[in-house]
C-alpha cells in the first residue's frame, strides 16, 4: 500500500497533528515536535505524550508512517564549534523528543559547510554529529534527506548520502528521504519514465533501496539543475505530474512514508486523490 500524507501543522501541541492527517485522508504525516524556528522549547507534558499516541491509535497512524522533521535552525556540518555544539544539542533533543512519542524515525537536512571548510571536512563533521545522537538515543532512526544544494548545503549528490551512511556506526539506525524538488534542482531528471528509471537505478547502485525510509513529494519551481529551493504544488512546476505517477506506481516505494510539503495546504486534500488516482488498480 502507498502511504500518501502531508506535513501537518502541530499548532496547539503535537497532539493535534494526527487528527489533522485523518481530515485531509493522509495514510502517513510529518511534523514538527517542537517550534522548527527556535532553539528552546517547553519540554514535552505526559498529557501531551499521552494523548498523542492515543490519537494516533484512534486515527489508525502506525509510528513507521509518522516521519517528523527537525528544526530548521539546525546545522549538524557547521564549522563554527559553538554553533556546531548548539546544533548537536538540538538535535539530541529532537531524537529525544521522538522517543518520548514513541516514534522511529527523525528526518533532518544534513547541513552546510557555509563557504568554510571543504565539503568533506563538512561531511565528516555531521556524520560524527549523527553517532553521537544515535549513541546517546535507544531507538530512534536518523533519516538524512536529500538537499537542493543552495549555497553551502552538502547533501545533494547521492554520493554525499552514501558517504553519510558509510560513515555511521550503527547501519540499522541510518536512512534516507528522498526529495523530489531537491533532487530535481540537484539535477536528477524525474520528469519522464526512461530518466525517472535512470535516477532510481543510480539511487539504487549508489545509496541503495533498502534505506529508503519515505519521500517527499513536491513539485520544484526551480529548473533542471538550478539549485533552487522552491516548492510547488503538484503540476505547477517544472515536474509535471508524470514523476508522482511513476512514483506511485513504483513497488519499491510501498508502506513508506510519501509526504507532501507542497506550498498550498489547502490543495493537500486534492493532491492527496490525485496521488492515489494514479496508482494502478
Amino acid at each position: 500500500m502507498k502511504r500518501v500524507g502531508a506535513h501537518v501543522s502541530a499548532a496547539g501541541g503535537v497532539e493535534t497533528a494526527p487528527g489533522r492527517a485523518s481530515e485531509i485522508k493522509a495514510r502517513a504525516f510529518a511534523l514538527f515536535t517542537k517550534n522548527q524556528k527556535q532553539w528552546q522549547t517547553k519540554p514535552l507534558s505526559v498529557d501531551q505524550i499521552e494523548s498523542f499516541q492515543q490519537n494516533c491509535q484512534k486515527y489508525h497512524f502506525e509510528p513507521e508512517v509518522i516521519l517528523p522533521h527537525d528544526g530548521y535552525l539546525i546545522n549538524l556540518g557547521n564549522p563554527d564549534r559553538v554553533g556546531l555544539e548548539k546544533s548537536r544539542g538540538a538535535f539530541l533533543d529532537e531524537m529525544r523528543r521522538c522517543e518520548q512519542l514513541g516514534l522511529k524515525m527523525l528526518n533532518f537536512h544534513p547541513g552546510s559547510h557555509k563557504q568554510m571548510i571543504p565539503e568533506k571536512e563538512c561531511l565528516d563533521l555531521i556524520a560524527e554529529s549523527i553517532n553521537i545522537a544515535l549513541n546517546a538515543t535507544e531507538d530512534v532512526m536518523a533519516v538524512i534527506e536529500n538537499t537542493a544544494g543552495m549555497g553551502g548545503q552538502v547533501g545533494s549528490r547521492f554520493e554525499d548520502l552514501a558517504y553519510l551512511i558509510g560513515k555511521v556506526a550503527d547501519q540499522k539506525r541510518v536512512g534516507v528521504c528522498l526529495d523530489t524538488c531537491h533532487a530535481f534542482v540537484a539535477g536528477y531528471d524525474l520528469r519522464t519514465k526512461k530518466t525517472y528509471q535512470a535516477v532510481m537505478a543510480e539511487f539504487d547502485k549508489v545509496v541503495g533501496f533498502r534505506f529508503l525510509k519515505g519521500m517527499h513529494l513536491n513539485d520544484s519551481k526551480g529548473k533542471l539543475g538550478s539549485k533552487l529551493d522552491r516548492h510547488a504544488s503538484l503540476g505547477q512546476g517544472e515536474l509535471g505530474l508524470e514523476p508522482f505517477r511513476l512514483i506511485m506506481n513504483d513497488p519499491r516505494l510501498e508502506e513508506i512514508p510519501l509526504i507532501l510539503e507542497t506550498i498550498d495546504e489547502t490543495l493537500w486534500p486534492q493532491e492527496i486523490e490525485l496521488l492515489y488516482s494514479f496508482a494502478e488498480k
